[in-house]
């Protein structure tokens, strides 16, 4: 079995190339050799979180699937996300996390997606709101207002009772 190195290892040379936690992949756009170097690591699932509409060096949907990984597409917008974003996010986390499989999860530099897994590392992975900002910001997250809409989600999860059972 592909160890956690080699995810990791497979996405040298990609912009903000990070693994918060073992199995899950984040960073920048990659190039397409990335792909059959993540495949063969032991990647599962890509995530695109950038609108099929933004600029692509390749086709990013085709060339993903061409590698033998599923392809998963989430826009995530560069202003606060809307709720039903950050469910997706969270639900397509939940849904690779419960089958065990390893992903990479990316937009153009890592802004987008260390934001948008605030949610997720809050309410299923049981981090503190420090703990998953810095995470957040380590992936590649600089605007503050994708980081505050994240937590205001949090929040009203929260208070709806929407998080992981502990």
């Amino acid at each position: 079995m592909a160890t956690t190195r080699q995810l990791l290892d497979a996405l040298a040379g990609v912009l903000n190339a990070r693994e918060p936690f073992p199995g899950l992949a984040t960073g920048g756009q990659p190039e397409a050799a990335h792909l059959a170097a993540l495949k063969a690591a032991g990647c599962d699932v890509v995530i695109d979180v950038r609108d099929p509409m933004e600029p692509q060096p390749f086709d990013a949907p085709a060339a993903i699937r061409a590698a033998g990984l599923a392809y998963v597409n989430i826009p995530v917008p560069h202003s606060a996300p809307e709720d039903r974003t950050l469910d997706a996010v969270r639900h397509a986390m939940q849904e690779i996390t419960a089958k065990r499989q390893r992903a990479f999860i990316y937009c153009n530099s890592g802004n987008r997606v260390g934001a948008a897994l605030i949610p997720y590392l809050m309410l299923d992975c049981g981090f503190a709101e420090d703990a998953a900002v810095t995470a957040a910001m380590q992936i590649g997250t600089r605007s503050a207002e994708l980081i505050e809409g994240a937590l205001d989600y949090v929040r009203r999860q929260g208070a709806a009772g929407g998080g992981k059972e502990h």
